[in-house]
């Protein structure tokens, strides 16, 4: 017997996109000689809907789509993630479909209720467990968070299955495949029953799916593995060795990633995904001569093609030459077209509007924003003009601790680096150039610097990347206090000063574009933090 894994990357919202999808997956899987077809998690409707789940015309929707995949699912078993409404609750379901029918359907047992996941808010739990039978051989169902509990796998055990299917929409962050492993090898070894594990590909707002889906023999060991970030129709063989027990036979096992192959790859499905499916026609971006422009350019470049970017450079009187020789080498490296619009006109027709405010006031943050306004208008401007999205280029160290303009380098639609703490960019670009060299060396072995002064450089009002990203990362996602991370060897000036940054600029970071999460805690759904609070982490 063959099973099919439609590893697919669907749509939220667009139901009858998925529909087709999932009905030609399932024509491909029966040419290729599948007798059955698993889907991920809310295949039919996307995953997350959020409080699209709220709507009944959308539930509604759902289920029409469901009566009519089932109307042409033949000659091969179907199992279809989708949201079931009844007895007026709503419930993640999967359903069996075969010869024209809805033959049974699966509520998921375990909801989670934290991190990105707030699936409490619109499911109800099930209680039962569903087992079938298919070509001699019965299937227990769980989906995605049902394998992170030893409960559901049990309960099929208890029920007669002999091969487990599990559905999953499981968003990626680094190291997550491993954590996957682990937990679902332990499902495989308290049952004794081999995994299939499907999961979605593609990228949904913040989030990021990564497929990878793969199957484990009953002693938990991996006998296939689909790539990472790729759409894929994967083939199970299924052998029966005796009576009861059923074991996968060994099929492709893909490489695995590095973690910096991953993280880009992530960003890059990241970025493409909210462009295409969002409708934009390209993407606008300054280029400014630093690390971060330059590896948004990069992926911008991988993500969409060169044709679809759009490049300005917007020097002032602050502007190293070397900035903007460094701006223009990579743009002709990656054969991309640039603009140039110098910003040191209107900064200072700006100061000169300002003066009568100003006074004789001397030079300081007023005016080093104004500069980055400006250039937020530009882009904004030609975004207007010509339709594409801008990218914001700030990474996550910047928006931990405020180092950003609210309404200049924070203007945008898209923050592509968002959750990539600074120590992580220079990785990056490394990564990227040993694919092939776009990136100039003195861009990356440079020291970073917003131009936005005389002689500036960050480490004038930061600490040390290296420093700066392991107290935030200490902070923000594994929540240690400021004691705790003092404990860990780092200074109380250091731990003091980043912290009371990350508590203090909460107000910016609530106004930031959504952009591609990477890490265990991103700024976004993640972290929600009020803004006014008073308490301390002490």
């Amino acid at each position: 017997m063959k099973v099919a894994i439609a590893q697919i990357n669907c749509i939220v919202g667009d139901i009858q996109s998925n529909a087709a999808k999932i009905l030609d997956f399932s024509n491909r899987a029966q040419q290729a000689g599948a007798s059955l077809i698993i889907t991920p998690e809310l295949a039919l409707c996307g995953y997350p809907p959020e409080d699209l789940l709220f709507r009944d015309d959308f539930n509604h929707a759902c289920e029409q789509a469901l009566e009519r995949i089932a109307g042409q699912v033949s000659g091969i078993t179907l199992l279809i993630g989708h949201p079931h409404l009844a007895n007026k609750k709503l419930y993640n379901a999967a359903s069996i479909l075969e010869n024209g029918k809805i033959v049974a359907t699966y509520h998921k047992q375990c909801l989670p209720n934290y991190s990105v996941f707030d699936e409490e808010r619109y499911f109800e739990a099930g209680n039962t467990p569903l087992v079938f039978e298919h070509a001699g051989t019965k299937f227990g169902v769980m989906i995605c968070a049902d394998g992170w509990e030893a409960a559901p796998s049990l309960k099929a055990k208890q029920a007669g299955a002999e091969f487990l299917l599990a559905l999953n929409a499981s968003p990626y962050h680094m190291d997550k495949l491993e954590t996957r492993y682990e937990v679902i090898a332990e499902r495989a070894k308290e049952t004794g029953l081999p995994i299939i594990y499907v999961n979605m590909v593609g990228g949904q707002d913040e989030l990021v799916f990564d497929g990878a889906s793969f199957v484990l023999n009953k002693e938990g060991s991996v006998t296939q593995q689909l790539p990472s970030f790729k759409e894929t129709l994967g083939v199970v063989e299924i052998n029966n060795v005796q009576e009861n027990i059923h074991a996968p036979s060994g099929a492709f096992i893909a490489p695995k990633l590095s973690l910096e192959a991953a993280v880009y790859n992530a960003l890059k499905l990241g970025l493409a995904d909210y462009v295409n499916k969002n409708g934009f026609p390209n993407v606008v971006l300054g280029l400014s001569g630093g690390i971060d422009s330059a590896l948004t350019l990069a992926i911008s470049m991988d993500a969409l093609g060169k044709e679809r970017v759009r490049v300005v450079l917007m020097s002032s009187e602050f502007t190293a030459s070397i900035s903007v020789d460094d701006a223009v080498e990579m743009a002709n490296l990656v054969g991309v077209k640039y603009s140039q619009l110098p910003i040191k006109d209107l900064f200072e027709l700006f100061r000169e509007t300002l003066t009568p405010e100003f006074g004789d006031l001397p030079f300081n943050t007023a005016e080093e924003n104004l500069q980055a306004r400006i250039r937020g208008m530009l882009l904004m401007a030609l975004s207007n003009k010509f339709g594409g999205i801008v990218l914001t280029t700030g990474n996550k160290s910047e928006m931990a601790v405020g180092y950003s303009t609210l309404y200049g380098d924070m203007a945008g639609g898209f923050s592509l680096l968002k959750d990539v703490p600074k120590t992580l960019v220079y990785k990056l670009a490394e990564y990227r150039n040993s694919i092939s060299k776009i990136i100039p060396e003195r861009i990356i072995t440079r020291a970073p610097s917003a131009e936005l002064r005389a002689n500036q450089t960050d480490q004038d009002s930061l600490p040390p990347y290296e420093i700066l990203d392991a107290i935030m990362q200490a902070y923000v996602e594994e929540d240690l206090s400021r004691a705790a991370i003092i404990k860990l060897g780092f200074t109380e000036k250091d731990v003091n000063r980043v912290t009371n940054l990350i508590d203090h600029n909460e107000y910016k970071r609530r106004q930031a574009p959504v952009g591609v999460r990477i890490t265990q805690r991103g700024f976004g759904k993640d972290r929600r933090y009020p803004i006014t609070c008073k308490l301390k982490f002490d």
